[in-house]
């Protein structure tokens, strides 16, 4: 399956935002649930079709515009299936934050079912001046079962320089995946970059969790833990900082 969507968010000149863009097709579907305080607007991704599956190719693009804010959240967790023999599935994330715009990335986890093969593809570029937080949640297999193979690849640009660039591979394959060396025997894993104004502090999050600084207007929260629970509980707060809201 081949699907793409697109949200373009752009000021309406009233201190508030409109959704210049909303499109979508199955799985990866796009309604707008309402508006989010300072004047902007949340859209969800509701899947509406099982998957990615093995073979599927996904693409969503995000625009938010000078003044815009933007809260992208979905409805449901996201299952990384195993579908038929073939290539990985891929889904590829695109957004771009103008001057003065501000976008909340904050989706409910992935979850790599046993035998999938996956691959996620991030790329972010905020201009100087724009607002980002960004989160990325993985769970590694369904309850009592072991982890599919995903690979996710994500930069994130601020000011034309590269912010935050990261590979994580989980999963049959992944190179240290038999011992402790990827995540030291956790089940899941959770990052938040955080770009702009308003950042949180560098310090610890709790347990295996850390608040990091970056070069740049920036900062990297990340957290594993044995369940998305630990990891919600280091996270979640750091999400919901007025400093960084919008």
């Amino acid at each position: 399956m081949r699907a793409s969507a697109t949200v373009v968010a752009e000021a309406d000149g009233r201190g508030g935002t409109r959704l210049a863009v909303l499109r979508g097709e199955s799985p990866l579907l796009l309604r707008r649930t309402g508006p989010r305080g300072a004047g902007g607007t949340t859209v969800h991704l509701v899947g509406g079709a099982a998957g990615p599956l093995r073979g599927d190719d996904l693409r969503l693009d995000i625009e938010v515009g000078p003044g815009a804010v933007l809260e992208m959240l979905s409805v449901a967790a996201s299952l990384a299936l195993p579908g038929r023999p073939g290539p990985p599935s891929r889904l590829t994330v695109t957004a771009t934050v103008a001057a003065g715009g501000t976008l909340r990335w904050l989706p409910e986890p992935l979850i790599a079912a046993a035998g999938c093969d996956h691959i996620a593809v991030t790329r972010v570029d905020v201009a100087d001046g724009g607002t980002l937080l960004w989160r990325d949640d993985l769970v590694c297999g369904r309850h009592d079962e072991p982890s599919g193979a995903v690979r996710a690849d994500t930069t994130i640009r601020y000011a034309g320089a590269t912010l935050y660039r990261h590979e994580l591979a989980v999963g049959p394959g992944a190179p240290g995946w038999d011992g402790a060396a990827v995540l030291g025997g956790g089940r899941a894993v959770g990052t938040l970059v955080a770009a702009g104004s308003g950042l949180p502090e560098p310090g610890v999050a709790g347990p295996n969790a850390a608040v990091m600084p970056l070069a740049g207007p920036g900062v990297l929260a990340t957290a594993v833990g044995a369940d998305i629970r630990e990891v919600r509980a280091a996270l979640d707060p750091l999400c919901r900082r007025p400093a960084i809201a919008s």
